[in-house]
């Protein structure tokens, strides 16, 4: 008897957000489709406890850019324009108003906009990340090792960082890294030099293996140390500890939707894997509560995935 023939897990992937997330991205999923199959650009994180001077000075020579000290210029632009915008409707609605007023009024609400700086309380200075404007695909080179040992850079997706900007850690956080493996978000948890404590959990021994690797090549001696890093079922977490922490980041396994559309390892597209990936959402949702359990009252949880799915992220949280 013929055997239907293999198809691959990434034509199966993109089918598969073709049909979803078509649907819910309309317009927009065409140029996101094109993003998704595109080469990923990456982004350098620097390493603070390597020697990163002359890193900046040559990162900033290739045109590469702190998208994180940028990040909150760019939204104080687009705040001002939004209140010019403002400005200018409020000017056509009012035609008692003289000229005066309306200029008056413009100049306030420009004035409002420049002194509301949205991001500057929840981004860490010390986290600087480096990437290459729109459109330029030069690559990093491979991070090379100071007089210690360690490594100048950490070369990761840029928006990877979101997670860890977002749960705004504060001196002395005791911070849980729920899903810790493979590493990148607990190096980048560590270049705040604000955990008081941190520990990074991951359920898979080999993944906590690379996590390992990462903070031996990455940091020194007497911080890594002081990192427990742990094997647990994050679903038990609010058992084993609970009310204990500050800040919880909880970034779940999820379709890992690039991962799935360009590599046939691990892609969970595969066929033997379908229950695993239809069971997502539950997983994700026990990860969240063990986090929210795990937090003390009054702290703060950040959920994250690398996912598009609106099944695994708005529907989790709901």
């Amino acid at each position: 008897a013929a055997t239907a023939p293999r198809i691959p897990p990434t034509r199966l992937a993109l089918h598969h957000f073709d049909v979803n997330y078509s649907l819910q991205l309309k317009d927009l999923w065409p140029s996101v489709r094109a993003g998704l199959l595109c080469e990923q650009k990456y982004g350098a994180l620097l390493n603070n406890f390597s020697a990163v001077g002359h890193v900046t000075q040559e990162l900033e020579l290739l045109n590469a850019t702190d998208f994180v000290s940028e990040a909150p210029k760019k939204a104080q632009r687009l705040q001002r324009g939004a209140a010019t915008e403002e400005a200018g409707r409020e000017e056509g609605r009012s035609q008692e108003g003289s000229g005066k007023d309306a200029t008056v009024m413009q100049a306030e609400m420009m004035t409002q906009a420049e002194m509301s700086p949205p991001l500057h309380d929840s981004i860490s200075s010390n986290i600087k990340c480096y990437t290459f404007p729109r459109g330029d695909i030069t690559r990093f080179r491979p991070a090379r090792p100071d007089t210690l040992g360690l490594l100048d850079y950490y070369l990761m997706d840029a928006a990877s960082l979101l997670p860890v900007l977002a749960l705004n850690v504060q001196p002395d956080d005791f911070v849980l890294d729920l899903c810790a493996a493979p590493g990148g978000k607990t190096l980048a948890l560590l270049q705040t030099g604000a955990c008081g404590h941190l520990a990074a959990n991951d359920v898979s021994i080999s993944r906590t293996r690379r996590l390992y690797h990462i903070l031996h090549s990455y940091v020194p001696k007497e911080i890594r140390e002081a990192v427990r890093v742990t094997s647990y079922d994050g679903r038990d977490w609010g058992q084993l500890e609970c009310g204990t922490f500050h800040k919880v980041l909880v970034d779940v396994p999820c379709t890992t939707d690039r991962h799935s559309v360009m590599e046939e390892e691990n892609n969970i597209f595969q066929r033997r894997r379908t229950k695993e990936r239809q069971m997502l959402p539950m997983l994700q949702l026990q990860l969240l509560m063990a986090g929210i359990l795990a937090t003390k009252p009054g702290g703060e949880v950040v959920y994250s995935t690398c996912s598009l799915s609106p099944l695994q992220n708005e529907y989790v949280i709901e």
